[in-house]
């Protein structure tokens, strides 16, 4: 039994030390993700000031170059390869983790079951869609982790958002298959992100500029009347006093608007006429990352992705000098060195936004709370390959940040045999934030229960 009050030694611990106090009390390893974060037992209070649990699932496809990614060391002193290099800063802050394989089989070729399963970890239905090898394929057959988890969310009060998950597009084509979708809202339910930041802008705070453009515009009646006020007779001068009473009502209206006034920041601002285009993807990229940020700020989700192109992508990066197009690229030899070089230098760019995402929940403070935003979010990024032009779907890269599922971070980890389903690590992601749920995906793939990533 766990006391309460001031005694309780499991009071006021984080995540991972509240573990390891359940741990020496005799609890299964089942439930220590569960009454970990179950406030009432260590005497704490689970009203809205605790702090909050966020999520993001960062994407880049066409897989990596494992030499120039994956750590040789295992644990705490690991190095930072080449693609990983502009994430050394965070280093303590990092899980690398290693051994992760999906294994799902069935339907489509390895772009559609690397893409579409990789959040749901189940099989694709049948379907007309041509994959390559003459694969056909349809949706996938349940919902994706970051639907599942938003939707556990929403389920409470306190925890319930405006939102409850949002996806963010960067490059996204708008043509919608097996491999342009990673979110699903259940089976043969998929969701398309956000590609262009104005719609993102209008989707999250409606339009700013209009409603500016009626403030000014109140202001400007408002002057008007002052300057004829004293020009009129007496009979239209009431009619003139009563319009000036409703431009007041309007904009005291406008001023008490609820829903800006509960904005904890301001949204950021946008650059005129930037075209949603291959060459504008660095900074695209970069404005939807600081839109999902102050989205976390403002408290109108708990849940996002950002999806960069999709798995097959062509993208040119033309401002790393490289007018190749990435999936093409992907498919060459390793001695074509050209082309291997390009793909380390791609990577390694993914890198830097990731990195760019991370230094901006860091440098922002958590509203309400001590520390950033960092402490209590946990951001993956992650790949539906685990190398191009071998189309593996073994050894996914999967890099974590953050501190805000309890994780023990700061290492490189190996993940226990060669049998490890990525679906156990879908299922750490949902036992960290309460929702104990026995499989996900594919049952059958769900052996051995979700990876315990807290020692």
């Amino acid at each position: 039994m766990v006391c309460h009050g001031k005694n309780n030694p499991a009071m006021n611990l984080d995540p991972i030390n509240r573990r390891a106090v359940l741990r020496k009390i005799g609890l299964s390893a089942l439930s220590l993700p569960i009454l970990s974060q179950t406030n009432s037992l260590f005497g704490e209070s689970s009203s809205k000031n605790s702090p909050k649990q966020r999520l993001v699932i960062m994407f880049s496809p066409n897989g990596t170059i494992p030499d120039h990614f994956w750590p040789v060391r295992i644990g705490e002193d690991f190095e930072h390869k080449t693609i990983l290099k502009p994430l050394e800063p965070f280093h303590d802050k990092l899980l690398i983790l290693r051994n992760i394989h999906n294994k799902v089989k069935g339907d489509g070729d390895n772009h559609m079951r690397g893409m579409s399963c990789l959040l749901t970890g189940i099989e694709l239905f049948p379907g007309n869609v041509m994959g390559g090898g003459g694969t056909p394929a349809g949706w996938p057959k349940g919902i994706s982790i970051d639907r599942e988890i938003s939707k556990h969310l929403q389920s409470q009060e306190h925890t319930r958002t405006r939102f409850g998950s949002l996806h963010f597009g960067v490059g996204v084509k708008d043509s919608a298959d097996p491999w342009t979708r990673m979110s699903y809202d259940g089976p043969n339910q998929p969701v398309t992100p956000l590609s262009d930041p104005y719609e993102t802008h209008r989707k999250l705070y409606g339009n700013i500029q209009q409603r500016k453009q009626v403030h000014s515009i109140l202001d400007g009646l408002r002057e008007d009347f002052k300057k004829v006020a004293n020009q009129l007779p007496e009979s239209d001068r009431k009619l003139l006093i009563d319009h000036a009473h409703l431009v007041d009502r309007m904009d005291r209206n406008f001023a008490s608007d609820s829903y800006r006034s509960a904005l904890v920041s301001p949204p950021p601002d946008l650059p005129e006429g930037l075209r949603n285009q291959n060459d504008n993807i660095p900074e695209l990229g970069r404005l939807q990352i600081d839109l999902l940020v102050n989205s976390f700020v403002n408290d109108f989700a708990r849940v996002a992705t950002l999806q960069y192109t999709k798995s097959v992508g062509q993208a040119k990066m033309n401002w790393l000098d490289i007018d190749d197009a990435h999936h093409t690229l992907s498919h060459e030899p390793d001695k074509n060195k050209d082309a291997y070089d390009k793909l380390i230098r791609i990577n390694t760019w993914f890198a830097e936004e990731f990195a760019y995402l991370l230094k901006k929940l860091e440098t922002t403070p958590e509203p309400g709370q001590k520390g950033n935003m960092l402490d209590n979010t946990l951001v993956v990024w992650t790949n539906e390959l685990g190398k191009g032009n071998s189309h593996t779907l073994d050894h996914i890269p999967f890099v974590l940040a953050g501190n805000g599922f309890g994780f023990r971070m700061g290492r490189s980890y190996w993940c226990g045999d060669n049998n490890n389903a990525h679906n156990r690590l879908l299922l750490s992601l949902a036992h960290a934030v309460g929702h104990p749920l026995e499989t996900f995906g594919n049952p059958s793939l769900c052996k051995g229960g979700p990876l315990d990533l807290a020692v």
